[in-house]
């Protein structure tokens, strides 16, 4: 590909400032045309802007221009409001002016190049048509043709206009009819992709007191190609249905680690299903940032660590296969979390013996309601182990089958450890499959699983034997 080295030379039109009244939104500090601005995030990669802008309108129609709104904005949720004005037409206006889409813009046109020797420094210009812009530039200069090509020597094109339809900014345009003349406040609302968050948790776990120390993050990102100055910011805890959905991409994600949905209310604001966590100050959301704010910081809440294993149905195995490591809390008033947790990444950490925090692992929480007990895998462990083997698959009749089932369980730590041992796949839709006989009482979670909490002593082996019965 033939890389283009260009100079753009833009010249800046100047404006006189209007009077400002008490009233009017405050001035964005880096120059933006942005008022008043809020911004309402959710968490499925959509967000709610409103932007109230002062506008100084003539009687009748005019056309005005709305620059710095986001570049992903969806045109058809714009929404403009303003006294003793109607919105007769709207236009978003998102091709930006780039040095190669100047160059783009041009072809047919004719442009000057100036190019400057490096040895003397003297500068020679020749005006040159520009034919294509396919992989690089091609110009025919007087009568013959020529690819502008880096090849090291200073070259500038000099363009004698800018395309009306290339903008600096995301710009907004919108025909207005007024039934008077004068200055007010226009609420601009619209809905755009690119502006999201998502919670992440730091968690520090004492083995020996059974306690974490949790600390919640908002990290907002912005990939609008906008930046919205001094918004307030409202994040709502919650995935809104959009039709622009299936249009986007979403892989699947995993299911969310609670063994107990929670039944407590939060004391916090809600909007309809969703929880609302407002950021307490205004806040500068840039283009292209990624920005983190504190939102829980809770000390001592109960917790304590123990091991899972959860076989496939008739899984068997000729190795012993790691017990997952798993951390279980509740978020439970008692519990002392006391709140909704949006979805996000909890990060684990421990202490060594030096008292090093060391991570140790993380995983995903999806929305999870006050209340809820929730188990959370961080790792495989080390010393425990788990062989399951099917014994025996045996045909009772044309329609009846018995499995016959052994767990081995094994403990390499200098203390007892309890392993939850969990046989999926028991609720098959065409079959009725039923724990016929077992070594030790289980537990139905579900109609798809049966569970044994298995104590395993130190340094030693525990063995769970269980009978299936399975009829079409």
């Amino acid at each position: 590909m033939v890389t283009v080295r260009i100079a753009v030379l833009l010249l800046a039109v100047s404006t006189s400032a209007s009077a400002i009244a008490q009233s009017d939104p405050p001035v964005p500090a880096s120059g933006s045309a942005q008022g008043d601005v809020s911004a309402t995030i959710y968490t499925n990669d959509i967000a709610l802007i409103q932007d109230i802008r002062r506008l100084d309108l003539p009687a009748g129609r005019t056309r005005q221009s709305f620059p710095d709104v986001s570049a992903t904005i969806r045109p058809e949720t714009v929404s403009l409001s303003a006294p003793d004005t109607t919105v007769v037409e709207q236009n978003f206006d998102y091709d930006l002016l780039t040095p190669s889409s100047l160059m783009e813009k041009a072809v047919g046109e004719t442009i000057t190049l100036v190019r400057t020797n490096p040895a003397t420094g003297a500068e020679t210009r020749e005006r040159a048509k520009v034919l294509a812009v396919n992989g690089g530039v091609v110009l025919q200069i007087a009568d013959h043709i020529e690819v502008l090509r880096d090849d090291g020597l200073p070259v500038r094109a000099i363009f004698d206009k800018i395309p009306t339809n290339l903008r600096a900014r995301p710009t907004l345009s919108v025909t207005l009819a007024s039934t008077r003349a004068g200055s007010r406040l226009a609420t601009l609302s619209y809905l755009t992709r690119g502006l999201g968050w998502q919670a992440d948790y730091v968690t520090l776990f004492d083995d020996k007191t059974g306690t974490i120390d949790v600390q919640g993050w908002i990290t907002l990102r912005n990939a609008t190609g906008t930046s919205f100055d001094s918004a307030k910011t409202l994040l709502v805890a919650g995935e809104v249905a959009s039709d622009d959905d299936n249009q986007t991409f979403r892989p699947n994600r995993r299911p969310a680690p609670m063994r107990r949905a929670g039944t407590e209310s939060a004391n916090r604001e809600q909007l309809g299903d969703f929880y609302l966590y407002p950021l307490k100050e205004r806040t500068t959301i840039a283009d292209k940032q990624t920005k983190q704010v504190s939102f829980l910081d809770v000390k001592g809440a109960k917790a304590s660590a123990g091991y899972e294993y959860r076989n496939a149905w008739l899984g068997t195995q000729t190795e012993p296969q790691s017990a997952g490591s798993m951390l279980r809390f509740a978020n439970s008033a008692a519990g002392g979390l006391g709140d909704a947790l949006p979805a996000g990444t909890v990060r684990v950490y421990v202490r060594d013996q030096r008292g090093q925090p060391q991570f140790t692992g993380e995983n995903r929480i999806e929305h999870t309601p006050q209340g809820s007990d929730i188990s959370l895998r961080t790792g495989d462990a080390f010393d425990v182990k788990v062989l399951p083997v099917v014994e025996a698959h045996t045909r009772l009749s044309e329609d009846h089958w018995r499995t016959t089932m052994r767990y081995t369980l094994s403990n390499a730590r200098a203390k007892p450890v309890v392993v939850d041992l969990i046989q999926a796949g028991l609720d098959w839709s065409w079959t009725d499959t039923r724990v016929q006989a077992e070594s030790q009482k289980s537990e139905r979670q579900n109609a798809d699983s049966a569970l044994w909490h298995v104590t395993v002593p130190a340094n030693g082996t525990a063995v769970v034997t269980a009978s299936f019965d399975t009829r079409n």
